[in-house]
């Protein structure tokens, strides 16, 4: 009930005044999340960047030709563009009334296409609002099958054959490293959201937000849809209380195992 009533305050844009996080919204079209201990962050900031650049353009020359072959199968198996493109929210660092924040941005997403092309995404915003909110049997309702312990559709008709072993392995995220390249993202931060989920927020899950959006992370490598949303919020708000470039590095080595095994992937 409290995290309802959360949610209901959040649609009159409050700020959120706490010491690991606020909430500032100028405008319809612009979110800040500030955190106090940002601007402490600098040296991490670039060395994060510099590591991101060197690991991407090292790791090219292998990834292109294993994107192309899996493009080829993409387009073998169903009709449609190879790629998916999808507008979801990154956060760069501005400064507020002199104070370092955060600020939401939206930036163009890559993914291999795992999904038909006819497929409505009204059904993945109903469930993805379920999540959020929380509710088992709302999630249910739309997803019948859905086994114990995952957060994930298990039925979901909308998934090509193709595009449901590119979702266990998590390769149809290879695309990504484009974003990484351009700025758009980290190669570890928290999974950046898409609009509709962004509404959906109470003032204080925006906290998970408060940094580099990345390609994998705390979340990826703890369970990932085995967790519940608040179990996710509270995960990406620990790693940018913590992070570091020792927890980055650890992040990435547990990475490779955690998508080997599918556990939690979908």
């Amino acid at each position: 009930m409290g995290r309802n009533n959360a949610r209901a305050n959040n649609q009159a844009r409050a700020t959120f005044d706490a010491a690991d996080a606020a909430v500032d919204e100028a405008d319809e079209e612009t979110i800040i999340v500030v955190r106090p201990d940002v601007s402490n962050r600098r040296t991490y900031y670039v060395t994060k960047r510099f590591i991101d650049i060197v690991v991407v353009l090292v790791a090219a020359p292998v990834v292109v030709p294993v994107v192309a072959l899996l493009g080829l199968l993409v387009k073998l198996d169903s009709r449609g563009p190879v790629i998916f493109t999808q507008q979801r929210f990154g956060a760069r660092p501005v400064r507020v009334n002199g104070t370092v924040a955060w600020e939401l941005r939206p930036f163009r997403f890559y993914k291999l296409r795992t999904m038909y092309t006819s497929t409505d995404s009204a059904v993945h915003q109903a469930y993805l609002e379920a999540y959020i909110a929380g509710d088992e049997l709302a999630m249910r309702r739309f997803d019948a099958h859905r086994s114990d312990g995952s957060y994930k559709m298990t039925n979901d008709k909308r998934i090509t054959r193709i595009g449901g072993l590119l979702r266990r392995l998590s390769l149809d995220e290879l695309p990504q490293l484009w974003n990484i390249l351009k700025g758009d993202m980290s190669l570890v931060g928290p999974r950046p959201p898409l609009a509709y989920e962004i509404a959906k927020y109470a003032t204080t899950d925006y906290q998970r937000v408060a940094g580099p959006a990345g390609l994998t992370g705390s979340w990826q490598v703890s369970g990932r849809s085995t967790l519940n949303f608040e179990e996710m919020v509270e995960l990406d708000t620990e790693y940018l209380a913590q992070q570091s470039i020792w927890l980055d590095l650890k992040i990435m080595a547990r990475t490779a195992p955690a998508a080997i095994s599918g556990r939690g992937a979908g």
